[in-house]
């Protein structure tokens, strides 16, 4: 089969999307219709917001397609005339049966992990939160479950010590456009080999971030709190309880490093300079390098105190 014979409907939403559908358009492939999610109100203003996707595929005049519901009749008849025979899935959300199953040569999905590691909405996130020293990418075709269909490709990507969320997926969404290519190119030489995901007990999972699970908690280790603050830097951000004379204010976290050394003070104890602040955990210190105030800009911690005074009582909690 030749390139030109594949008819392609992609399917995605965010920014990590749109790295693999321009990977398709300057790898001049056949693009028959995207599909992606619906204008939304967002910021102060609720104005309508559109995908990142949709901005691109706009910029290259490609058919886009933004269905409410993919159980809707009008919009499962507009995409079987699309008459696509492969379908591909970056960063979108569960499809129904009766889509995965419409192109003759599978539907399949780009995962930004080692599947069967990492299933579900923040994959990225949760391999720099639990402090991994390697993830990657897979491209599996879809099943009737979250991420668990027959993998086809994988490639491998080391976590660096000082990764931040926003570092590795910048990574992967470029290791994931060429992934898709190798798997395309595998479905036009009828190559496709495919692998059962290996069934796991206690499989590392990838939960929807909510602001619960973004809040620090002081008690644990040096390591974990760092690798918290990292894995969600630059987005949505780690935040946390700032106690001061004037009451609690809710701070965000970005940029930090560690020290880890031994040392009496009590856990949240911040230590102030005119250039640094650090706050003691267990294990060590660990120094603020960017932090974000109620209505204000993220700024880096110098300049922050050049106008914010730390006193000896305030703390983390």
């Amino acid at each position: 089969m030749k390139k030109n014979d594949l008819r392609i409907v992609f399917m995605g939403t965010p920014e990590f999307a749109v790295a693999t559908l321009k990977r398709l358009v300057e790898n001049e492939y056949q693009i028959v219709g995207v599909i992606t999610a619906p204008d939304r109100p967002a910021g102060r203003g609720q104005k309508l917001h559109q995908s990142d996707v949709k901005t691109y595929a706009l910029s290259q005049n490609l058919r886009l397609l933004q269905p409410t519901n993919l159980k809707d009749e009008a919009f499962l008849s507009e995409l079987e005339s699309l008459q696509a025979n492969v379908q591909i899935v970056v960063a979108f959300r569960m499809l129904p049966e009766v889509v995965w199953r419409m192109p003759a040569y599978g539907t399949f999905n780009l995962h930004a992990s080692l599947l069967p590691d990492y299933r579900g909405a923040a994959p990225i996130h949760w391999a720099v939160i639990n402090g991994e020293k390697q993830t990657g990418v897979t491209t599996f075709f879809i099943d009737d479950k979250i991420d668990t269909g027959a993998i086809i490709l994988q490639k491998e990507v080391a976590i660096k010590d000082d990764e931040t969320v926003g570092t590795l997926h910048d990574t992967l969404q470029n290791l994931g456009s060429e992934l898709v290519l190798d798997t395309l190119k595998l479905i036009e030489t009828g190559n496709v080999k495919t692998t059962i995901q290996p069934k796991v007990e206690q499989p590392k999972t990838a939960y929807k971030l909510n602001k619960e699970n973004c809040q620090i908690d002081w008690t644990k280790d040096l390591d974990a709190i760092y690798n918290k603050i990292r894995g969600l830097n630059p987005f949505p951000g780690a935040w946390s309880y700032l106690k001061t004379k004037d009451g609690n204010l809710t701070v965000k976290l970005f940029g930090v490093s560690k020290e880890r050394i031994s040392h009496s003070e009590s856990v949240g104890t911040l230590i102030s300079t005119k250039n640094e602040l650090k706050v003691a955990v267990q294990g060590g210190y660990l120094f603020i390098n960017e932090m974000q105030l109620p209505g204000k800009r993220k700024m880096d911690i110098k300049s922050l105190l050049n106008g914010f005074n730390f006193s000896e009582e305030d703390k983390m909690l």
